[in-house]
């Protein structure tokens, strides 16, 4: 009785111990790659980059545009919708727009000047946030800056209009003043093509 008793707890303890051994095995983590760890509906950080609306493409290419009554060159997006206007034109190409005209003025503008007589007219619009007004060098000369922001008109199909953000120059020479208008959706990167277009601006 005695040497079976010496022997129960040690037996006893070894199955304990077996029966844990057994219960870590179990419970091991699956081997890397055998289970997805893709949530539902999260965003995948590989997809590429879908761009903001109205960004213009890298490889758009411009050509220079003359108006009727000549006096100025500028250059535009190759393929944008033409709409001739007395003083210039309007181009187009979905949320994006030039708009270009000549007026006489006597003499050349300044940020005073656009402040005080060009932005009351400019706040009108549908949709107006101030931004700001500078002075900017540019191929043909030093030009006057107006940026802010206005509403498209609204979409044929919902009805609704989206925020523009709008950069207007204004070119000086003579009594002739030339206003680029140059707008597309807020958010979009439209730096390099519209000074493209504001470089490519020159008198003739």
């Amino acid at each position: 009785m005695t040497h079976r008793r010496k022997f129960a707890v040690p037996v006893l303890g070894a199955a304990l111990l077996l029966g844990a051994c057994g219960g870590t095995t179990s419970a091991s983590p699956p081997a890397t790659g055998s289970a997805s760890t893709t949530i539902k509906g999260a965003v995948d950080p590989n997809a590429a980059e879908a761009p903001a609306p109205g960004d213009i493409p890298d490889n758009q290419a411009f050509v220079a545009y003359t108006p009727p009554a000549g006096g100025f060159t500028v250059k535009v997006p190759e393929g944008w919708a033409r709409t001739e206007t007395g003083g210039g034109a309007t181009f187009t190409d979905k949320l994006n727009s030039i708009h270009v005209e000549s007026i006489p003025m006597a003499k050349p503008p300044t940020i005073a000047s656009t402040t005080a007589d060009v932005l009351p007219v400019l706040a009108k619009q549908a949709g107006y946030k101030a931004g700001k007004v500078s002075s900017a060098k540019r191929t043909a000369g030093d030009t006057i800056v107006a940026t802010y922001q206005t509403d498209s008109a609204p979409d044929a199909v919902t009805g609704k209009a989206r925020p523009l953000a709008v950069e207007r120059y204004e070119f000086w020479r003579g009594g002739t003043s030339v206003v680029l208008t140059l707008s597309g959706g807020v958010g979009a990167d439209n730096l390099d093509p519209w000074r493209t277009v504001t470089d490519g601006f020159g008198w003739k």
